[in-house]
């Protein structure tokens, strides 16, 4: 048996004051037909990443209103994880393609995990590229298949993507992000029909559930953060694409400008993601010798509520990424009220509205002088900041999720 996950309770009616009666009732009507339909979340890890957190929301929701929804990880080890995040970075574009050994593992622990797969789902949901030929193993297991890509394929590297989507073309249905995501291989009108599905963050989570002024400042206040000076933070995984250096760059321009300035750098380490201590490390090398540099991890204390308190308390927060898929950490920043500014680039652009919710950039450079704009003008923060968060509000939280994924598999009966 592969390695079920346990998740808490949630109850669609906590949201209603947050999302409307009307969703809410949309939800339930969409739900009714299905109840009782055995559905199997699939994934590669537990933590550390946005996959796993929609899922702690996502499922229980879909247990409330009357599926029965369960969530299993795959097992692999270390040699398999490498694989995994060439592919990943191959798939965002890097030029790395997985060797021939590389894929042999890749396909191997699939078809182990295949074996242990339990049978009998109705719908099996399979995130991300890592468990994604189990299909193609044991297809009688479930009576549907569907294949939910979380990552941005715009640019994908030709040779991995070319060898990965052939193979994806058995899946009833995929979902994406973005349609500028779906491989040529999936667009087939033989092939899996295609949804187009952002995520959603789950407001009623300890990462953003309204914190006070108060509490947030003395969370921050233990690690070092001196509340009484303006904050730039990001939150995000350490990762070459989400570009923690060229955050520091930023800052530093911010500083010449600004001596009281600080930044905090706060992330979590996911079990499927190899590289994450090596570019852990190089970017506290990076950003050494500024003791206003916090670099901050999942292992230094840095839970949920913590990372909800630096959301809270920063004057100003970014997700400078290169390539994002969707980028959970935008919506999570918005939905604090604090002015954002993010990369131009993936799922990003459609949480921001550039002027209006946040801002967009493209360099460095461009990132300071917004980051500068904001902290000068408070109006100008709290105008971009309020407009995020009704944005978020709208169209970024877990019920709509739920509503999409149920019209999903709706279509699939």
């Amino acid at each position: 048996m592969l390695q079920p996950v346990g998740v808490g309770h949630k109850s669609l009616a906590d949201y209603t004051h947050l999302v409307g009666r009307p969703l809410v009732e949309e939800v339930r009507e969409l739900a009714e037909p299905l109840k009782g339909l055995k559905v199997l979340h699939l994934s590669a890890t537990a933590f550390g990443g946005g996959v796993s957190e929609i899922l702690y929301t996502l499922i229980p929701l879909m247990r409330d209103v009357g599926l029965e929804a369960e969530w299993q990880i795959i097992l692999g080890r270390e040699e398999f994880f490498n694989a995994t995040k060439i592919m990943h970075n191959a798939l965002q574009g890097n030029p790395q393609d997985l060797t021939p050994e590389e894929w042999e593992i890749y396909e191997r622990y699939n078809e182990l995990n295949a074996g242990s797969l339990s049978s009998g789902w109705d719908v099996i949901i399979v995130h991300d590229p890592q468990p994604a030929l189990i299909q193609r193993h044991v297809p009688e297991k479930g009576r549907s298949w569907v294949w939910r890509c979380h990552i941005d394929l715009s640019t994908p590297n030709p040779d991995t993507v070319g060898r990965l989507a052939p193979q994806l073309t058995d899946y009833d249905a995929s979902v994406f992000h973005m349609d500028q995501y779906v491989p040529g291989a999936l667009r087939n009108a033989a092939g899996p029909r295609v949804h187009i599905v952002p995520p959603a963050i789950d407001p009623l989570s300890p990462k953003n559930m309204a914190l006070s002024p108060e509490d947030a400042a003395f969370v921050c206040d233990q690690f070092g953060i001196d509340v009484d000076r303006p904050l730039i933070c990001q939150v995000s995984r350490f990762d070459p694409w989400k570009d923690p250096h060229g955050v520091i760059d930023a800052y530093r321009i911010v500083k010449e400008r600004r001596s009281d300035v600080q930044l905090a750098l706060v992330g979590s380490m996911a079990t499927d993601d190899p590289e994450g201590w090596e570019f852990f490390n190089s970017t506290v090398e990076y950003g050494s010798g500024d003791a206003d540099i916090h670099i901050l991890n999942n292992l230094n204390n840095v839970g949920a509520i913590e990372v909800n308190a630096f959301q809270s308390q920063a004057d100003v927060l970014i997700q400078k990424s290169t390539r994002e898929g969707f980028g959970l950490t935008v919506s999570e920043a918005l939905w604090k009220a604090r002015p954002f500014i993010g990369g131009d680039v993936g799922g990003i652009p459609l949480q921001v509205d550039d002027g209006t919710t946040g801002y967009l950039v493209s360099s460095a450079e461009e990132c300071a002088d917004r980051a500068t704009d904001i902290l000068a003008d408070p109006e100008l923060a709290k105008r971009l900041g309020r407009a995020g968060k009704e944005h978020v509000r709208t169209h970024f939280l877990t019920p709509r999720l739920l509503r999409d994924w149920l019209r999903i598999i709706q279509a699939l009966r």
